[in-house]
């Protein structure tokens, strides 16, 4: 389950000696945009259960993470129904543009560090306005 996502993390943390500074969470989240991304450094759970169990086994809120928005078009009290639901068509398409960019934010992660990535991936994580379509691959950072 999603929700004890921290056990997971826990686990091969230790077992592969990973600092926490080292990991990269990846993480839905409804109060972005559908297809916006975002990473921080650090930050709150922001009612994510699997933040907040990530938080909560390692004693820590200060581990990097990439957010990627699911939009939050669902009635109140749907929540669990939306987030679990399936994507339309036309949002597929809309996220599997939006793909790339989660790639090469975690190869930069990776080469170039946390600090680097952000100030090269979060402009480009931005959801387009609806008067501007870029191609796929267009935004991403050389």
């Amino acid at each position: 389950y999603m929700n004890l996502s921290g056990n997971a993390v826990s686990y091969w943390l230790k077992k592969e000696n990973v600092p926490v500074e080292n990991m990269l969470v990846i993480v839905d989240d409804i109060a972005l945009p559908l297809g916006s991304i975002r990473m921080r450094p650090k930050g709150a759970d922001g009612g994510h259960n699997g933040l907040a169990h990530i938080s909560n086994i390692l004693s820590t809120t200060e581990y990097p993470r990439i957010r990627v928005g699911t939009g939050n078009g669902f009635r109140r009290g749907s929540q669990i129904d939306f987030v679990l639901g399936k994507w339309t068509m036309e949002e597929k398409k809309f996220l599997q543009e939006r793909i790339p960019i989660v790639i090469e934010m975690i190869k930069s992660f990776a080469f170039a560090g946390l600090e680097l990535t952000m100030t090269s991936f979060n402009k480009a994580g931005k959801v387009p306005s609806k008067t501007e379509k870029p191609e796929p691959g267009k935004d991403l950072p050389k």
